[in-house]
């Protein structure tokens, strides 16, 4: 099979509790070639992903039951990419749904085009970033598999990385030693075509530098004034 194939049967999961809405985006997705599931809530979203674990998962935020936030948050740590869509369009709505790992958000109503042009862009984003199994990184004693997606303090203990802290650890590393403008880490973490804005990725670099600093590293991170950031330490790739 080749790529082409591939991308043609990935499997777009749609989360939300308007039959109309799950019906009409999930047949205009279906006529570009992903095949559709529908979940009206969470709990018949777990057992469709228990059945077959989906490419994308497209989320509302106001859900019965558990909400799209905690949903979020529960798929971000099984590394399933999500879009977030939500009549809630404020700043801090789409920077909550950021920080608990949406890949992209959406205020409602959405053109069905667009939503196919995320989805497009966050599984091209996906594929285009999953690692050679074999590269890692050691750094001030810490360890960081990124194919496993594990990092690890000196003293081996694991720490939980949401989606969005585990990209901005990714550039980091890739770039040690260089001032980085919020706008280039927007790109190296996120993707230009990414509905991600400064305020996210400050909120993001403050919850990766609080993770680093409970582990016993709080001077990893630096803060450039006026510039951005910086990893001070140069890691070594294993």
């Amino acid at each position: 099979m080749d790529k082409a194939e591939m991308v043609l049967s990935d499997l777009v999961l749609l989360v939300d509790d308007d039959p109309e809405i799950r019906e009409l985006i999930g047949d205009f997705l279906g006529q570009h070639g992903y095949r559709i599931a529908r979940a009206p809530n969470g709990t018949e979203m777990d057992r469709l992903i228990a059945a077959e674990r989906p490419a994308l998962v497209v989320l509302d935020l106001m859900l019965p039951g558990e909400d799209g936030l905690s949903i979020c948050r529960r798929l971000s740590a099984l590394q399933i990419p999500v879009i977030m869509v939500s009549a809630l369009g404020a700043e801090t709505d789409r920077i909550v749904g950021l920080e608990l790992g949406a890949d992209d958000y959406l205020p409602k109503p959405c053109s069905p085009r667009e939503l196919l042009a995320r989805v497009r862009a966050v599984l091209r984003r996906h594929e285009g970033a999953k690692p050679s199994p074999t590269s890692g990184y050691r750094f001030a004693g810490w360890t960081f598999d990124p194919h496993r997606r594990e990092l690890r303090t000196p003293a081996g203990v694991g720490v939980a990385l949401s989606t969005g802290e585990f990209r901005l650890l990714s550039a980091f590393l890739e770039r040690p030693l260089r001032v980085l403008t919020r706008d280039q880490l927007l790109d190296y973490a996120f993707g230009a075509d990414a509905n991600v804005f400064d305020r996210a990725v400050d909120v993001q670099v403050s919850r990766l530098r609080k993770k680093l600093a409970d582990g016993g590293a709080d001077d990893l991170i630096v803060t450039v004034r006026s510039e951005g950031y910086m990893f001070s330490v140069k890691p070594v790739r294993q």
